[in-house]
């Protein structure tokens, strides 16, 4: 049995070293590898980056439906046979009473997604002027996923005051063409290096459970440390009836959490967060991803549900963790409670959203 030296990539990390591939590979595969040795080296490297605080975001989809892209993963994609709530842009009034509920509920950052191919010179003059009002409004973080962008629309952007920009990479080079016809993995690149040279922070991150194999995992994780994203979003994989990918997922609560740990070692900087799908597959084991990751959801992602309010800042409260607010945890808690939520996802399957939820202001 081969002994593995967990303390050796604590100090890799730390030291801003390049991990190799058979590092990467032994992290992701190897059955030498024992889980809680790999996430108390994982925890060593996010506290002395970020502490005890968790980053929680809420999302908003702003515009729902009609993409003319072909994402086999997405249930917004043209090729998509799952009924959703199709909507264009919300109106002004709703996308700042969610502004609001996102900071009244301890939200660090409020994230808008629109979507579609990428935003008209006209939508990105109306984005701007929504984020200068958020921004005037409330002391928030304001992240934008407004897809593919040129170097005038990200320069746009930041003079009206965006914070951050969302672009996942989703998957691999070489695995991309398996799941988008429609655009290139190096158009995202694109968007992310306009944003970059524009002095926006990126968010970009993956889709794990794609079909993908370890390699492709590696890779990306690799790329998002070249592009220095400030942000990784990891994504499990929802198989939702409808979608052209199908239930191509292959992922369990151990592979979801080495998972995490690698990125947190290669990118021991980057705000790293469990995202959609962490409810479906790490399961009981959920907790144990706020180890390596630093930041989560709350309110659920862009077409289904998550963990309610309650259930998100409990599993925080419970694991000794606080949050990054200007609201104390304890009293977001008890507000939550009070409001007497329903369990509104157990992990089992994905729930989708109805357009209650995902209009609240208009509902």
């Amino acid at each position: 049995m081969t002994k593995i030296n967990y303390d050796q990539w604590v100090q890799k990390s730390l030291a801003a070293e390049r991990f190799n591939q058979e590092e990467c590979r032994t992290i992701l595969d190897s059955q030498e590898i024992e889980i809680l040795p790999l996430l108390q080296a994982a925890y060593t490297v996010r506290k002395a980056q970020w502490g005890n605080s968790v980053n929680i975001h809420i999302i908003n989809n702003a515009k729902n439906g009609n993409c003319p892209e072909d994402c086999a993963y997405c249930v917004q994609a043209k090729t998509s046979k799952t009924q959703i709530a199709d909507y264009p842009i919300k109106t002004d009034d709703e996308i700042m009473a969610e502004a609001k509920n996102a900071y009244e509920s301890g939200a660090f950052r409020y994230c808008m997604v629109f979507a579609g191919r990428g935003p008209t010179k006209q939508r990105v003059e109306k984005l701007s002027g929504l984020i200068q009002k958020i921004k005037s409004t409330y002391p928030i973080q304001v992240c934008l996923s407004p897809g593919l962008l040129d170097q005038e629309g990200t320069d746009m952007l930041k003079a009206a005051g965006l914070d951050r920009l969302n672009h996942n990479l989703n998957t691999s080079e070489r695995y991309y063409p398996e799941i988008c016809d429609t655009h290139t993995f190096q158009d995202r690149l694109n968007t992310l290096q306009a944003a970059k040279n524009s002095g926006i922070e990126l968010c970009t991150g993956m889709i794990a459970g794609l079909g993908e194999q370890s390699d492709d995992i590696i890779q990306v994780a690799q790329k998002l440390r070249d592009v220095e994203a400030q942000s990784i979003p990891i994504n499990f994989y929802m198989a939702i009836d409808g979608n052209r990918l199908g239930p191509k997922h292959d992922l369990t609560p151990e592979r979801c959490l080495r998972i995490l740990c690698l990125f947190r070692f290669i990118n021991p900087k980057s705000e790293l967060r469990m995202a959609a799908g962490r409810e479906m597959h790490l399961r009981s084991m959920q907790v144990m991803g706020l180890y390596p990751a630093n930041s989560l959801f709350m309110d659920g992602y862009l077409n289904t549900k998550g963990t309610n309010h309650a259930q998100t800042l409990q599993m925080i409260k419970d694991a000794g963790f606080d949050i990054q607010s200007e609201h104390n945890l304890e009293d977001l808690l008890e507000k939550a409670n009070e409001k007497n939520l329903p369990e509104i996802n157990n992990g089992e399957k994905a729930i989708m959203k109805s357009i209650e939820d995902l209009r609240p202001a208009r509902a």
